[in-house]
């Protein structure tokens, strides 16, 4: 190899290895290197090192019931919730200790008649719906602001890539609608855009509001008090 060659293979080198790195370091949910890791969830985390996981009990001790979870079988009643429904997520903590580690979580949502999961994003985590009972609008618009849009019937899914803000919509007006989720990432996390903007605290200047939205002070005061927030 010429010192020309060389030197084109070291420079490359030196620009894809960085990026290397950067993309395992950057992964949400990290490859396990046993073959499960059932969460020990007496161990207190007052104060421990925070991680992508719960700690594990020895593997001798896993069963079979750590792998399972009735958590979703149980419906909630979203009427009188703010927007018309409710989450119920799959923990490794509280529900599902086996699914410690393995980069998942499930998530039943019951939306009442005419109710909706608002516009929202999962920053760690793609999610495919399932719906389960009823009819339901959902979307997701990407970066290029293009709306992605399908009304939902029982036994249909669709997949909301991640991070990209999206919502469900149960279109029926007289019965209840429930989806089933699945997200790849144990902490998928949520973030719902009419909170971010308007229930943050502390709150966000009203001027920073207004110019966004384009809407007088009298607007954000309102919409607030419709949040619940201040």
């Amino acid at each position: 190899m010429g010192a020309g060659a060389r030197a084109s293979a070291c420079h490359a080198l030196r620009v894809i290895l960085p990026l290397v790195l950067v993309a395992v370091l950057c992964r949400c949910d990290p490859d396990l290197l046993v073959d499960y890791c059932v969460a020990d969830t007496t161990v207190a985390t007052a104060g421990a090192l925070h991680l992508n996981w719960l700690a594990c009990i020895d593997p001798v001790l896993a069963r079979a019931d750590h792998f399972a979870t009735s958590a979703l079988s149980r419906a909630t009643n979203p009427d009188a919730t703010l927007f018309g429904f409710n989450v119920t997520l799959t923990s490794p903590a509280a529900s599902l200790p086996g699914a410690n580690a393995q980069g998942l979580a499930m998530a039943r949502i019951d939306l009442a008649p005419g109710g909706m999961a608002p516009l929202h994003s999962h920053p760690r985590a793609s999610e495919v719906a399932l719906v389960l009972k009823g009819s339901v609008l959902v979307g997701f618009a990407d970066t290029s602001y293009r709306l992605y849009t399908q009304l939902l019937r029982a036994g249909e899914a669709f997949v909301f890539p991640r991070a990209m803000v999206h919502y469900l919509y149960n279109v029926d007006t007289a019965a209840p609608a429930v989806v089933l989720s699945g997200l790849n990432s144990q902490s998928p996390g949520a973030q719902l855009l009419p909170f971010s903007a308007f229930r943050t605290e502390p709150r966000l200047p009203d001027e920073v509001l207004k110019k966004t939205f384009k809407i007088t002070g009298q607007d954000v005061q309102r919409i607030q008090r419709h949040l619940g927030g201040f």
